[in-house]
C-alpha cells in the first residue's frame, strides 16, 4: 500500500481502519494437522487469548476434540483478497489494498491421533487441562502451570535417569526451586542424592519449616531421616574431612600442583613413592632422604597443604566413606564452609573421583552439582578444578549407564563446559536475561522449541520451563513451596528504606 492510495479525507480513512478491523476480527481460528501429532493454526489478534506454552482444544468437524499444546506463535501479515472474508459493499475496493494482520503458530498434540484439517481451535479449560495431568504416568508435583494456575505441574521421577540442566540468572529463584526437586525426590523416591554444595544452601535440607503441616512434616522427617551433612563447621563425625591417603593419585598431584613435563623428577619420585605407599606427607617424605623426595616435602611445605582442616588426622572415617555407603540416603558435602578455594576444589574432585571409581557397583545415584561453574567451570584456573573438570566430563559421557546421573545447576550455561551441558536430556530453564544465554541454551537444547526458550526473560521468580524425559511435554511451571529450611536466602535489602541519615 503506497501513499497515493491513502484516503485523502477522514472518512476514507475510517473507512479504511473499519474495513481492515472487520476482516481481521473476522480471521477464524483454524488448525491443521497433516501427521496427527504436530499442528499449525491461524488466529485473530482480536481477543487473542492463546500463548505460548498454554493448552488448546481443537475441534475438528465431525471428528473428536483434542488437547494440543501451543509451541510457536508469530504475527504474519497477508492481503486481504487472499483471505477471502468479505469486508462489506462499502470496502470492497479497498479490501484489496489492505495488509491483513493475524496470529499463526505451531503445536503438538499431546494426544496423538487422527489427522485433520481446518478444526476449530479454543482455549483449553483447566478442567481438560487438569484431566489431562491426572491420565499422565508423571507423579512428583512441584508446583503448578503457570499457565493453568490451579492445575498441578508433575515430572516424571525416571526421567531422572537422564542427565539436567538447571540454569538461571542471580535472582531467578534457582536454588529454591531446586530445593523442590530435592525435596520431592527424597520424599516419592528411593535414589540416592550426593550434593556437592558451594554455597552451603542445603545445609537444612533434613530441617522441617516452622509453620508445616503436621502429616508433611512428618512424612519429610522420615524420608530425610538418612540425609547427613559434611561440613568443615560441624564436629564428630560430620565434620567434612579426607585421608590423603585414600585420594587417588591424579588428586595428589594436583594438589601438590605437579606437572609430568615441567616437574619430570619430582613427579617421578611422586610415583615411586606412592607406588611404595607412602603418602606424600613432609615426615614420611623427609625419612626418605633422597634429594628429589626432599624437595617434594619443601613443595609440601611451601603450599601449605598439610596445614588444611580438612584432613582428618586423629578422627576416624571420611567423606568419601559417606559417599560410598549405600545406607547413607543423602549426603551433602558443604564445599561452602570450607576456607580455603584448594580446600574446596579437592572436596569436589575427590568426591566425584570417588564416585567415578565406585561406578562398577552400579548403584543409582542423582549427582547433584550446585552452582556448577564453581566445581567444574568451563575454564578451570588451577589444576585441582581441572581435575573436576574431567571428572565432570566423563561422567557426563559415560555415567549413565554405571548409574551415575547428574543434576547440574549454574547461573549461565557457558560458564560449565559444553561436553556436560550437552549430554543433558533434561532442561530446567529459569529467568534467562542474557540473549547470549538463551541462543546457546537454544543451540544445545534442539529438542525444546525454540517459542518456549525465547519465553525465559519473562518468567517471574519460581517460574521455569521445564523439558525432556523429566515432562511428558514442555511445561512452563510455578515452583511450589519447600518443606525444608532454606539454607542460603538473600540478604535483606532493609538498606534501602528511606530514613533520616545519621
Amino acid at each position: 500500500m503506497t501513499l497515493a492510495d491513502v484516503p485523502s479525507t477522514q472518512a476514507g480513512l475510517d473507512r479504511l481502519r473499519e474495513t481492515r478491523r472487520r476482516v481481521e476480527e473476522a480471521v477464524l481460528p483454524l488448525a491443521t494437522s497433516i501427521d496427527g501429532r504436530q499442528f499449525a493454526f491461524q488466529a485473530s489478534l482480536h481477543g487473542l487469548d492463546v500463548r505460548p506454552g498454554g493448552y488448546v482444544v481443537l475441534e475438528p468437524a465431525g471428528g473428536q476434540a483434542v488437547l494440543g499444546q501451543v509451541l510457536d506463535l508469530r504475527l504474519a501479515s497477508q492481503d486481504a483478497a487472499e483471505i477471502g472474508v468479505s469486508g462489506g459493499d462499502d470496502a470492497t475496493a479497498m479490501r484489496a489494498r489492505l495488509s491483513i494482520r493475524h496470529a499463526l503458530g505451531e503445536g503438538t498434540l499431546l494426544e496423538p491421533g487422527a489427522t485433520f484439517h481446518d478444526a476449530m481451535m479454543r482455549p483449553a479449560t483447566a478442567d481438560e487441562v487438569r484431566a489431562w495431568v491426572e491420565r499422565g504416568r508423571a507423579r512428583l508435583e512441584v508446583g503448578e502451570l503457570a499457565l493453568v494456575p490451579g492445575v498441578p505441574c508433575r515430572i516424571d521421577a525416571r526421567g531422572f535417569d537422564r542427565h539436567t540442566f538447571l540454569c538461571g540468572q542471580s535472582g531467578s529463584g534457582k536454588t529454591y526451586s531446586l530445593g523442590v526437586l530435592l525435596e520431592r525426590l527424597l520424599t516419592e523416591t528411593s535414589l540416592r542424592v550426593v550434593i556437592l554444595d558451594p554455597n552451603s544452601d542445603f545445609g537444612r535440607l533434613g530441617a522441617v519449616r516452622d509453620g508445616t503441616e503436621a502429616a508433611v512434616a512428618d512424612r519429610y522427617r522420615a524420608a530425610t531421616s538418612g540425609v547427613r551433612v559434611f561440613s568443615a563447621r560441624a564436629a564428630g563425625e560430620q565434620r567434612l574431612r579426607l585421608r590423603l591417603g585414600e585420594l587417588e593419585p591424579a588428586a595428589q598431584a594436583a594438589l601438590l600442583h605437579l606437572d609430568p613435563i615441567d616437574d619430570r623428577e619430582e613427579y617421578a619420585e611422586f610415583v615411586q613413592l606412592l607406588g611404595r605407599g607412602v603418602p606424600p606427607a613432609v615426615e614420611s617424605l623427609d625419612e626418605v632422604g633422597r634429594p628429589d623426595a626432599r624437595r617434594l616435602a619443601q613443595r609440601v611445605r611451601n603450599l601449605g597443604t598439610e596445614r588444611h582442616g580438612i584432613w582428618a588426622r586423629e578422627d576416624p572415617g571420611s567423606v568419601l566413606e559417606a559417599v560410598g555407603d549405600p545406607d547413607h540416603r543423602c549426603v551433602v558435602v558443604d564445599l561452602g564452609s570450607l576456607p580455603t578455594r584448594d580446600e574446596q576444589a579437592l572436596a569436589g574432585a575427590a568426591v566425584l573421583g570417588e564416585l567415578w571409581r565406585r561406578r562398577e557397583e552400579r548403584r543409582p545415584v542423582l549427582i547433584v552439582i550446585d552452582e556448577a561453574h564453581n566445581v567444574c567451570p568451563a575454564e578451570p584456573a588451577d589444576p585441582l578444578t581441572a581435575l573436576a573438570t574431567e571428572h565432570a566430563i566423563r561422567i557426563a559421557a559415560e555415567g549413565r549407564k554405571f548409574g551415575l546421573y547428574l543434576l547440574v545447576s549454574t547461573q549461565r550455561p557457558q560458564k560449565v563446559p559444553e561436553n556436560v551441558v550437552s549430554q543433558c536430556d533434561n532442561l530446567v530453564l529459569m529467568r534467562l536475561n542474557s540473549r547470549a544465554d538463551a541462543a546457546f541454551a537454544e543451540e544445545v537444547f534442539s529438542f525444546v522449541p525454540a517459542g518456549l526458550i525465547a519465553q525465559a526473560p519473562a518468567f517471574g521468580l519460581g517460574g521455569a520451563l521445564v523439558a525432556g524425559k523429566l515432562s511428558p511435554a514442555p511445561a512452563l511451571v510455578r515452583f511450589g513451596t519447600r518443606v525444608s529450611e532454606e539454607g542460603g536466602s538473600d540478604v535483606p535489602s532493609s538498606w534501602a528504606a528511606s530514613g533520616p541519615i545519621a
